[in-house]
């Protein structure tokens, strides 16, 4: 996967503000990180890339709750009934906030809802827009999904506590004081912090934490099935579908998991090609073969011949020679067509004229009548020659060299 991160600052979002982002080609590493206008952001240059704007855990709400029965998350419906539904848990008025549902709901089972403040969305999304930069995806930093693990982020200042995990997302302050507020978690459970706080998270956890840059916490996120991208904010249904088909199309040409599967291919168009080039080899061969042979018959059969241009021919001459020669008849000649027309004709009917030409034989008067023609050149074509009505004249050719 080939994106452009963008993170959403949590503050009021304009033109001037400066977003941090990470650049990545293959969907696992960051190829490049820092912060800039919206309008300054790395312009996408391979196709399929993807910008995917994420946000920032302080800006979600997380809350669980079970559909109503006939309402499924595909219902147009569906936001008046997360309004009704959610409307004793939140802080603010359900209309000024934006609603996502996560992804593959099973019916009759409880689902998750993220819920933030729909104008900061809006802005951020417009900015994004109007900067050429628009957000294909719209992905939380943090989701309610796998083991749980604990982040601390921020500045030893302002620093944040984030639980994650199957149960849900909470921030708490990065302080001693707030961890009588954490749920009960495995003794196994992962700390991850960046490096601004690694120091304090180990003495506020009293565990050693495994270091991690913002980017690729982003780039995690990225990688999840969520898209906040929905109701108002959603792309239509054909729009999203070819901006997946061009993400995955550019995935097989570049990234590195699909490399083997890029050999493979090339490697079969090689043996491809090199197969039909031996075919067509072994074709040419074939056919100058039986040239060969057709060249060798004929010099063979007549010694005299010391060029051969177009054997066929030349053969077909030396043989009409020789039976001019020796007195033997063909087909060609004028005894074995009157021999055929005699036995073709009508019984008893006379003929006005006869012209033979160049191995064609014309004769009038024989057939007076189309039907009587075409008996006649049924006759003749059992016999091997080939006959057509001109007016009065029927003209005879043999169907077959001799």
């Amino acid at each position: 996967m080939s994106a452009l991160l963008v993170f959403l600052p949590p503050h009021p979002i304009s033109a001037s503000t400066e977003f941090e982002y990470a650049l990545t080609r293959d969907g696992s590493t960051v190829e490049a990180h820092g912060s800039a206008q919206a309008s300054l952001l790395p312009a996408p240059t391979r196709a399929g890339t993807e910008v995917v704007a994420v946000v920032p855990a302080a800006m979600l709400s997380w809350h669980r709750l079970e559909l109503p029965k006939g309402t499924s998350a595909g219902s147009p419906r569906l936001r008046a009934v997360l309004e009704g539904l959610l409307e004793d848990q939140l802080l603010d008025e359900p209309d000024t906030l934006h609603f996502a549902v996560q992804p593959q709901v099973k019916p009759s089972e409880p689902l998750w809802v993220a819920a933030c403040d729909r104008s900061w969305l809006r802005s951020a999304v417009q900015v994004l827009e109007a900067a050429e930069r628009p957000a294909a995806r719209i992905v939380p930093e943090f989701a309610p999904e796998g083991a749980p693990a604990l982040y601390a982020l921020g500045d030893p200042q302002q620093g944040s506590l984030v639980v994650v995990g199957s149960d849900g997302v909470m921030t708490l302050p990065l302080s001693s004081q707030a961890l009588g507020l954490l749920p009960s978690l495995p003794e196994d459970t992962r700390c991850v912090a960046e490096p601004a706080v690694a120091a304090m998270a180990e003495q506020v956890l009293h565990r050693p934490p495994v270091i991690q840059q913002a980017p690729q916490r982003w780039l995690q996120a990225a990688q999840s099935d969520w898209d906040l991208a929905q109701f108002e904010f959603s792309s239509s249904g054909r729009a999203r579908a070819l901006k997946k088909l061009g993400t995955a199309w550019a995935d097989v040409l570049a990234a590195p998991q699909w490399r083997p599967a890029r050999w493979g291919v090339l490697a079969l168009v090689a043996i491809n090609l090199i197969g039909l080039n031996a075919w067509a080899w072994r074709e040419r061969s074939a056919l100058e073969e039986k040239r060969e042979a057709i060249r060798r018959t004929l010099t063979q059969t007549f010694p005299q011949v010391k060029v051969v241009v177009d054997a066929p021919v030349q053969m077909e001459k030396e043989v009409a020679a020789l039976r001019q020669a020796t007195g033997t008849t063909s087909g060609r000649d004028l005894e074995a067509m009157l021999g055929a027309l005699s036995a073709a004709s009508p019984p008893g009917r006379a003929v006005s004229g006869v012209e033979f030409s160049q191995g064609e034989l014309r004769v009038k008067g024989l057939a007076s009548t189309p039907e009587e023609a075409r008996a006649v050149t049924a006759a003749l074509k059992s016999q091997g020659f080939s006959s057509t009505l001109q007016g009065d004249t029927l003209a005879i050719t043999p169907e077959t060299l001799p």
